[in-house]
């Protein structure tokens, strides 16, 4: 068996496959930080990202979303100076942004959790990858989660960056078919319809 190879940089890196990549998600706080991590990412390594994460908690209040939502522009020139983030003041802002987007989304479905897992009614796709050469940099259906979210008034989430939250939430299952991770995956992705309201 041979773990997705993207993972296999540093110990980190394979912690968070092997225990967080790929399983389903419901938490909107949960649903909130990996939409923030993969849009920082963007242009950088995803090991870049996780090494700083204890960064990204610290400065977005754990990613309590009604906290971000209240955050201004004071708070953006002050995270612009942290070092333990990627001090980049658009994806800044765009956070907070997204935190006050996400709110709307809670008060029209009740949580962001069903607003998303909505898009495949409850039931993540199943992929059979043989090789991280077979797995796409975006799909028709970030393509439509994408541009629903940029209606909504969310910022830096374009399709590829939608596609890399959706396989970190486990919508899908990209592990490929080699992977120890595939069909642990692929049973926990089993149990998402149990948390269809």
């Amino acid at each position: 068996m041979t773990t997705c190879s993207w993972a296999t940089k540093t110990p980190r890196d394979l912690d968070y496959h092997d225990h967080e990549w790929g399983v389903p998600v419901f938490e909107d706080h949960k649903h909130f930080e990996m939409l923030t991590l993969e849009s920082a990412q963007s242009g950088l390594s995803w090991s870049t990202i996780l090494a700083k994460r204890e960064g990204y908690l610290e400065a977005f209040h754990q990613f309590d979303i009604e906290k971000v939502a209240k955050m201004g522009e004071a708070d953006v020139e002050r995270l612009v100076q942290f070092t333990g983030i990627v001090r980049h003041r658009q994806k800044i802002a765009s956070t907070i942004n997204n935190a006050s987007a996400i709110q709307t989304i809670q008060k029209e479905f009740g949580s962001f959790s069903h607003y998303i897992w909505s898009f495949v009614d409850y039931s993540p796709l199943a992929h059979e990858r043989a090789s991280l050469k077979d797995v796409p940099g975006k799909t028709d259906l970030s393509n439509t989660i994408a541009k629903d979210l940029k209606k909504r008034g969310f910022k830096f989430l374009g399709t590829t960056t939608v596609y890399a939250y959706l396989q970190a939430i486990g919508m899908v299952n990209d592990h490929v078919v080699s992977c120890p991770q595939h069909t642990k995956t692929a049973r926990l992705q089993g149990e998402v319809k149990k948390h269809k309201p």
